[in-house]
């Protein structure tokens, strides 16, 4: 078998890192104060996240989708402003994104390897990864897998296609990513009857006009069919409810058809490259528990806003512990009490992208247990929240996140 080589290839080896558990965020207050999540939102890079979930979840997990950076040598920037016009992009508010930023394909491929080796020991046996990438670097990435996994455990070449503005005027519109799928070993989760759609109604029209067509061979047409490996869904930028702003953010459609595919109720996704968060989001409204990473901060907070606007289920949010995370010392007077209501001044509610408490601060592990976040379109931020009624302690730590990204932590003692 051919094996990619390029002179920095080395073996790759798992690097020395531990975690450490943050947050506790009870969307809404679900699952407050009882709930033990096991799911996941962690900051940090993913070779040292990784290499730090080996001792308690190798071959533990069911179901892997990788999106990292694609080698398109450019940086990405968020969209933090709300109800901005989408067709003038010089008027967008914008904050530092993430980097697709390689000195050569070497560097890239330096990255790319050891990581596709730790997804590969993390995966159950019974487990699937499907790697997302484009024509920049999707053929190097599958002689790396081919070499990781073994060319016979290929499920699918997977054709993403969409439709969109372009300005290349000298080829042919670039409008398709590549999805490699890789299963761990012969015995693979393919749940095919829940991934079935329906047939082309050309289809059901011809097979009810001839008793000839299909040469005799009837498919069940109200069952449907199992889909091609080419698929179509919308770019997230035709997808108004969708969006948050962060660069690259896949539909979720895309990853619900993935997750119905390859894992079960109750079994465990990862995304190592997050992003805004929209693979955990769907693991977690289709039952299944998740771990999401991502090196960027921006991607972390992202995927934290949408699982408390789409979803009930507690999650943990951990940060790798050589990192250290900035919060500054907010005031008291900043908010007063009334009653079991929390009241933000209005001065900081003009720049504040989201906000929450913890009712009973241990001094530890921030309790986040009522949140508020500022709507995508028009329309404030909330200025108040709500405190469960059977705290009985005012022992109440409060924090905030600016539209910069400024966090404020501050506590009142009641």
């Amino acid at each position: 078998m051919p094996y990619l080589t390029w002179d920095s290839k080395t073996p790759p080896q798992p690097v020395s890192a531990a975690l450490r558990l943050d947050t506790i965020v009870y969307p809404q207050g679900n699952g407050y104060p009882d709930a033990e999540p096991e799911n996941q939102i962690i900051l940090g890079d993913n070779l040292a996240i990784m290499s730090a979930l080996l001792p308690d979840y190798e071959g533990k997990i069911d179901l892997i989708y990788a999106d990292p950076p694609f080698y398109t040598n450019r940086r990405y920037p968020v969209r933090v402003g709300r109800d901005e016009d989408s067709r003038r992009p010089k008027e967008w508010q914008l904050a530092d994104g993430y980097a697709d930023h390689w000195e050569n394909i070497e560097a890239y491929l330096d990255m790319l390897f050891p990581r596709l080796q730790l997804m590969y020991r993390l995966l159950a046996p019974q487990g699937t990864l499907y790697l997302h990438l484009d024509w920049h670097a999707d053929h190097y990435a599958r002689l790396l897998l081919d070499e990781i996994f073994g060319p016979d455990r290929l499920l699918n070449e997977i054709i993403w296609v969409y439709h969109g503005p372009s300005p290349i005027r000298s080829a042919f519109n670039r409008k398709h990513d590549t999805i490699l799928a890789y299963t761990k070993s012969p015995t693979y989760t393919f749940n095919v009857d829940a991934v079935r759609v329906p047939y082309n109604p050309k289809t059901i029209k011809t097979f009810a006009s001839s008793p000839k067509a299909g040469f005799g061979k009837v498919p069940d047409l109200e069952r449907g069919k199992v889909p091609e490996d080419w698929w179509y869904f919308p770019v997230v930028a035709r997808l108004h409810n969708e969006r948050t702003g962060y660069p690259t953010q896949k539909p979720q459609a895309l990853l619900e058809r993935i997750i119905l595919a390859s894992s079960n109720p109750g079994d465990l996704v990862a995304d190592f490259f997050c992003g805004s968060g929209t693979t955990s989001l769907v693991a977690s409204q289709l039952d299944r528990r998740f771990i999401a990473n991502d090196l960027s901060w921006r991607a972390v907070h992202t995927a934290r806003a949408r699982h408390i606007a789409g979803s009930t289920h507690p999650f943990n949010i951990k940060y790798e512990s050589s990192l250290k995370l900035k919060r500054i010392s907010g005031h008291r007077n900043d908010f007063q009490l009334n009653d079991n209501m929390l009241i933000i001044h209005p001065n900081l509610l003009v720049d504040l992208d989201y906000w929450e408490i913890d009712p009973d601060w241990d001094g530890q592990v921030f309790c986040s247990v009522s949140q508020a976040i500022r709507p995508r379109k028009k329309g404030p931020i909330p200025g108040e929240l709500t405190l469960p009624n059977s705290i009985g302690t005012r022992n109440i730590a409060v924090r905030l996140v600016k539209i910069d990204g400024e966090q404020t932590q501050f506590i009142y003692t009641g």
